[in-house]
């Protein structure tokens, strides 16, 4: 096992793996589609420079599109579906396109393997959809990349095979058995040790500030901490915003984002899922080759900075995981997780087909 003593700035020190034998060597991708990416639909707010900006009637405005809307997206859900085509219907085409590399995959849980549940501690996968991630890992590197703590996010996935990312890509691990992967070393990396005791003291505070306001959940994830509303009334999400922003104005080393129905608070160091990302890429000695191809299936707004990140690289896709039109850096979609387990079962099928003697009995 090869460890890394914790980074708490955004230098990376890689932990240099042997390449993971290629079970399917996938000419370069089609050019990505452009559609334009509005930053302001992926917040982080820096409160020690912009303390205001998440209270204002901005911040209220994109809580509620974070709830269902029909009518607007039914009318442009055709337009953006040409710009973020199904990743299923062009299924073939991204096999044909990606001939010669390396797939290595990057999977969201919440919203990705898991439906988006009231209670984020019932976000359980099925067992058909756990089956389906096991046996596309047999084929392709396969890491779990999640604002859970990594021990969470463990838990509820429950395979040792892959890398585990959890706290947005902050706490880094695996895999704890190496599978078809006999030739990789584990992988550890942490970011933000340092900023453990804030954290904690932090969540202590805002827990029993939540008490008062029904519905509010306080996730501690370790490295980073969710202050649910999904299931708080919608005329009390400002008295949550505005709990969350009195205690961290004691606290300038820590940033506020938001996502689906939460609040995300995280330590002021430039690290997230795309640098996760990039950090597992190395870790597989895959850094500056052109013969690898990654694919980042996710729901969140976090999940924007994954998808950026392979833009930036000129390499592999980002798919969104979304029923409804949104601004996104990804180039394909797919609708909820069962489209999701249905793309991860193609995927195994098309490996199993190039590589009978890697396969597994196939998705049913």
């Amino acid at each position: 096992m090869t460890k890394h003593a914790a980074y708490p700035s955004e230098d990376v020190v890689a932990v240099v793996a042997a390449p993971v034998p290629v079970s399917r060597h996938f000419t370069s991708f089609p050019p990505l589609k452009d559609a334009p990416l509005d930053c302001k639909k992926h917040v982080v707010v820096d409160l020690s420079a912009s303390r205001d900006a998440i209270m204002g009637g901005s911040w209220f405005e994109s809580m509620k599109a974070s709830s269902p809307r029909h009518a607007d997206d039914a009318e442009h859900h055709g337009d953006w579906m040409e710009k973020h085509p199904s990743a299923l219907a062009q299924f073939e085409a991204l096999l044909a396109a990606a001939k010669g590399k390396q797939i290595v995959l990057f999977l969201d849980y919440d919203g990705t393997l898991s439906p988006i549940v009231e209670d984020p501690d019932r976000a359980v996968m099925s067992e058909e959809m756990r089956e389906a991630v096991r046996r596309v890992a047999e084929h392709f590197p396969t890491a779990i990349v999640s604002g859970r703590c990594r021990d969470k996010v463990f838990n509820f996935v429950k395979l040792t095979e892959l890398y585990y990312a959890g706290s947005h890509g902050m706490d880094i691990q695996g895999p704890a058995n190496h599978h078809l992967q006999a030739n990789a070393e584990v992988v550890h990396y942490q970011a933000g040790t340092e900023f453990l005791p804030v954290i904690e003291e932090v969540f202590g505070t805002l827990t029993a500030k939540m008490e008062a306001i029904a519905g509010a959940k306080v996730e501690n994830n370790k490295y980073c901490l969710s202050v649910h509303f999904r299931c708080v009334r919608e005329e009390e999400w400002n008295a949550v915003n505005e709990e969350v922003r009195s205690v961290l104005k004691d606290y300038p080393n820590l940033k506020l984002t938001h996502g689906r129905k939460v609040l995300e608070i995280r330590p002021s160091i430039k690290w997230d899922k795309g640098k996760a990302l990039e950090f597992l890429l190395k870790s597989l000695g895959y850094a500056g080759r052109n013969d690898v191809f990654p694919i980042y299936i996710g729901d969140d707004r976090t999940d924007e900075d994954a998808f950026k990140m392979l833009r930036n690289m000129g390499q592999g896709i980002g798919i969104l995981v979304s029923r409804l039109p949104k601004e996104t850096a990804a180039s394909y979609s797919l609708s909820d997780p069962t489209e999701v387990k249905e793309f991860l079962c193609k995927l195994e099928k098309s490996a199993k087909e190039d590589a009978p003697d890697l396969a597994s009995s196939g998705c049913t």
